[in-house]
């Protein structure tokens, strides 16, 4: 008998060792990887201007895995020493609540959830493998944290007047973050309308109605129906204008962006995607999509990774960038990387000099260049953003 429980039993243990000491981080390191490894060279001018640059990206996902934000990792894209050392002023963090098992860009339903697993592993607490709303407040709390962890090189931004604040201190020290809290999909309202107060009171200030999969509030550009917001979100919507929250039409529906731009008052942003004209993708935006979000005051986001521009070098993403600002002018484009979103990027954050110099060798000016890596971004923000 004895030797039964050990058969049963050490591999039970050893299964048990595994998922919780080692399967996040190996996950992290497998899906968040860079075609090129860092150091990343530029030219001598694109380094002294990038220098001089308030970089802002719409999108990151370092929430959702194990690493700590304030240690440099060897891996995946994103932590506090890393965006310093790229000359990142202002990252946008987002909570990812749930993606389901098969994920792909075509068809998802909502029946299944990778995301539990993946917090099991980390050893979250028990309450976030239940609840999507538990979820995105936890992954807020490791933020604040973290900040608070930070001897001031880290600042979460909530309201125009900490924008404002940040800028000033970092005119003077470049060492400094600033980060600004998202959310991925509105499943994390679990239905009720009151928790769009509850995630702003944690801090955010940025939500996308949808991610990889329709839900109580809209369709999705993955799910099924694919529909259009529906009275719940219509109400999510104005909600968040009423509040300060930026709307983010990232990973939604044709026919809920159209929705969502004949209802809004404010700028409207694209977090992280790309354009149909350089790469024909789900995900991506038509020209009159884009002129849409432009007539808002918005800005589109161009991310870096094979889902937003096909094949993720620095050529293509500078493509999408060009043809935004040409369809629309540049006050109306910016970044957004899409870094640790179990993605393969063409750099860590340390590379965004190369963005700068490839903008340089287009022929954009010094001062476009300001707005496409950041300029844009913060105008949105202080616009949109409680005044403090």
């Amino acid at each position: 008998m004895k030797r039964i429980w050990a058969v049963i039993l050490v591999p039970a243990l050893a299964g048990l060792t595994f998922f919780f000491g080692f399967a996040a981080p190996m996950m992290d390191r497998r899906m968040n990887t860079v075609v090129e490894p860092p150091p990343y060279e530029a030219g001598a001018q694109a380094r002294r201007l990038h220098a001089r640059l308030n970089v802002a990206d719409l999108h990151c996902d370092l929430l959702l895995w194990p690493r700590d934000p304030l240690v440099r990792a060897d891996y995946g894209h994103v932590d506090v020493p890393r965006l310093v050392e790229g000359g990142v002023a202002l990252q946008v963090f987002s909570a990812v609540t749930k993606v389901p098992f098969g994920l792909n860009y075509e068809r998802n339903t909502g029946d299944s959830d990778q995301i539990r697993w993946l917090f099991m592993a980390e050893r979250r607490p028990v309450s976030t493998w239940f609840s999507l709303t538990e979820r995105a407040l936890y992954q807020a709390r490791r933020l604040d944290e973290a900040a608070a962890r930070s001897d001031g090189r880290l600042t979460v931004v909530r309201t125009a007047a900490d924008l404002d604040r940040f800028l000033e201190r970092r005119a003077n020290d470049p060492n400094l973050v600033a980060g600004v809290l998202a959310i991925e999909g509105l499943h994390a309202l679990e239905g009720r309308l009151e928790n769009v107060d509850r995630l702003f009171e944690a801090g955010f200030r940025m939500m996308a109605a949808t991610h990889f999969f329709d839900n109580a509030v809209a369709g999705s550009a993955h799910g099924v129906e694919r529909g259009g917001l529906t009275a719940l979100g219509r109400q999510v919507i104005r909600r968040q204008e009423e509040l300060g929250i930026i709307v983010d039409v990232a990973h939604v529906s044709p026919r809920a962006v159209d929705d969502i731009l004949a209802l809004a008052t404010r700028p409207v942003v694209l977090s992280h995607g790309g354009v149909k004209a350089v790469c024909e993708s789900p995900r991506n935006l038509s020209d009159e999509q884009i002129r849409g979000i432009a007539a808002t005051g918005g800005v589109i986001g161009i991310g870096y990774w094979d889902g937003a521009v096909c094949e993720p070098t620095v050529p293509n993403v500078v493509r999408a960038i060009g043809h935004v600002a040409r369809l629309v002018g540049v006050d109306h484009v910016g970044l957004g990387s899409d870094f640790d979103g179990a993605t393969r990027e063409p750099f860590d954050t340390t590379g965004l000099v190369r963005i700068t110099e490839a903008l340089m060798n287009e022929g954009f000016t010094d001062e476009e260049i300001a707005k496409i890596m950041g300029g844009n971004v913060l105008r949105v923000l202080r616009q949109t953003l409680p005044p403090g």
